[in-house]
């Protein structure tokens, strides 16, 4: 009686495969994806512009920035332009604003803070360019960024480092008198209001 049944069941998944392999199929007339389907990020000459026109630079000191930034870490989906005062004694702390730019979405106001780190006395203020990767939602970026050891380096007079969390990666650029404060930078916590407490 089993034996039947196992012919059966055979036969039937053999025509069943029969039936998948004569049956037509749909030819897709829709184009192929775009290879620029990355419509969200913007390109280098973007960033250029925009970091060059808000640093006060060249472009060609602003490319020099960001043709290495782009090497390490592609195309971002976003970025930060705005002011940070820090002062320290040994420690110290940060506190900046600024406006959150990403295509198509109206600019958003954010904050950051954090305390730095570092041998030296003082206070200063700066201009913070800060490319971001890996965004997709507004909401990833309120978190905590701890600073990627060995990333600190300087390009045509703009300092750069690396902080990432979460699977955001953030590489702000300072100038001028914001230097040290990108070399001593510990971590940074972003926020969409304003919040004194450091940590």
């Amino acid at each position: 009686m089993m034996k039947p049944l196992r012919l059966l069941g055979a036969a039937l998944i053999g025509l069943a495969a029969l039936t998948a392999s004569i049956t037509p199929t749909v030819a897709d007339d829709s184009p192929p994806p775009s290879r620029d389907s990355n419509s969200d990020t913007f390109s280098p000459d973007e960033i250029v512009q925009a970091g060059s026109d808000f640093f006060g630079v060249t472009t060609e000191v602003m490319a020099k920035a960001v043709q290495r930034v782009t090497q390490d870490l592609g195309l971002p989906d976003a970025y930060i332009k705005g002011d940070e005062g820090s002062g320290a004694f040994v420690v110290g702390l940060r506190y900046g604003s600024g406006w959150l730019i990403r295509k198509g979405m109206e600019p958003k106001k954010v904050y950051w803070r954090g305390p730095s780190i570092g041998f030296d006395v003082g206070g200063n203020g700066s201009k913070v360019f800060t490319l971001v990767y890996n965004l997709k939602e507004e909401r990833r970026l309120y978190q905590r960024f701890p600073g990627v050891e060995g990333s600190i380096y300087f390009v045509a007079g703009i300092g750069v480092n690396y902080m990432r969390s979460g699977g955001v990666t953030l590489a702000p650029m300072r100038t001028g008198v914001g230097l040290r404060a990108g070399v001593n930078a510990h971590y940074q916590v972003y926020s969409d209001r304003r919040d004194w407490f450091p940590l």
